[in-house]
């Protein structure tokens, strides 16, 4: 924890001394403060752990192979209970590769039994081991919508941001995907794609990039999909390391600041889910969560409805991510 603690005080020590207008001061400006979330939440995203087969560049979570956090029963069943106690509909499972946690199957069942819908974030690749094979058919069983990384719909691209035959292992895997009626009209079975850009700049516009996506995924592999998200790169874990080393952060910093758009604001995605760590504590989102925001965040153990719903919302000039030109979110553009 302590090694956690301080590198998060690192992080929003970079993040602090830019050449920025603070991001508390936008939100002031525009009217908006406090920042409080909405009567009713709908989501708690569980981060279920760090541990993944991949170490990709602009992972916000620093995941990877050598990670040991995960997420235990016990912690998951108390974050159930509060989804039940407070009437939150849906649960997001993210990491890390959710898959690599061995109660990740227990938590989809038991969320199923609470009748709330279930999604989870993939990176596909690690469905082709054959020890996580099985996973496909099971999440079609339990109708879990799925959320896949596809940084780019080219191979050359797609893995230079992830990793050499990253790119063909996820064309495998989504057409596994499709055989199983995922991406089909009419299947009730969701299957949607997450862009991400290839370094230090805006994402493009969401509805110009599925387009795309859409066309060169079926043309050169017969792929169909639901939707696809465009989420920008946040300026948190091992995108900052990126940033900071290669001496584009106040560059970036600059441009998402000067693509702050305050209609934005009222639908960032902090305002109606919660973030739960591996460990117990909650969060308004996993951005925050990986920069310890706030400095005290409360246990699972001891939420009580109030605590979520109107709560002022932690910020912080990481949130620019968030706020810039259309928006991002955990599900693409907010506007």
């Amino acid at each position: 924890m302590q090694a956690t603690a301080q590198n998060s005080d690192s992080q929003l020590e970079s993040l602090n001394h830019l050449n920025i207008k603070p991001f508390l001061e936008r939100l002031q400006e525009s009217g908006v403060l406090p920042l409080k979330s909405k009567e009713a939440i709908q989501t708690m995203q569980m981060n279920v752990g760090k541990i993944c087969n991949l170490s990709c560049k602009h992972c916000h979570v620093e995941a990877g192979p050598l990670r040991t956090e995960s997420m235990s029963q016990a912690v998951m069943a108390q974050g159930l209970q509060v989804m039940a106690d407070h009437g939150i509909k849906t649960l997001d499972i993210t990491g890390g590769a959710p898959e690599l946690n061995p109660n990740f199957p227990w938590l989809i069942q038991e969320a199923k039994k609470l009748n709330r819908q279930v999604m989870t974030r993939t990176n596909l690749t690690v469905l082709d081991d054959e020890k996580y094979g099985w996973m496909p058919e099971f999440y079609a069983e339990h109708q879990v919508e799925v959320v896949s990384s596809l940084p780019y719909y080219t191979e050359k691209d797609a893995d230079r941001m992830r990793g050499n035959g990253v790119f063909q292992s996820s064309i495998k895997l989504l057409k596994k995907f499709n055989e199983l009626g995922y991406g089909r009209e009419r299947s009730g079975l969701k299957l949607n794609l997450v862009y991400n850009p290839g370094g230090a700049f805006l994402p493009a516009a969401q509805q110009g990039i599925e387009a795309d996506y859409r066309r060169v995924l079926l043309d050169q592999h017969g792929i169909t999909f639901n939707s696809l998200f465009a989420i920008g790169n946040f300026p948190v874990g091992r995108f900052l390391t990126f940033l900071k080393n290669s001496g584009n952060l106040q560059r970036y910093m600059e441009q998402l600041a000067g693509a702050f758009n305050p209609s934005t604001v009222q639908n960032v995605m902090c305002r109606d889910m919660v973030s739960l760590s591996w460990d117990g504590y909650l969060y308004d989102c996993d951005f925050n969560q990986m920069l310890g925001l706030p400095d005290s965040p409360q246990h699972i153990s001891a939420c009580r409805k109030e605590d979520l719903c109107r709560r002022e919302i932690a910020v912080h000039n990481h949130c620019y991510a968030c706020t810039a030109g259309s928006g991002s979110s955990c599900g693409g553009s907010v506007v």
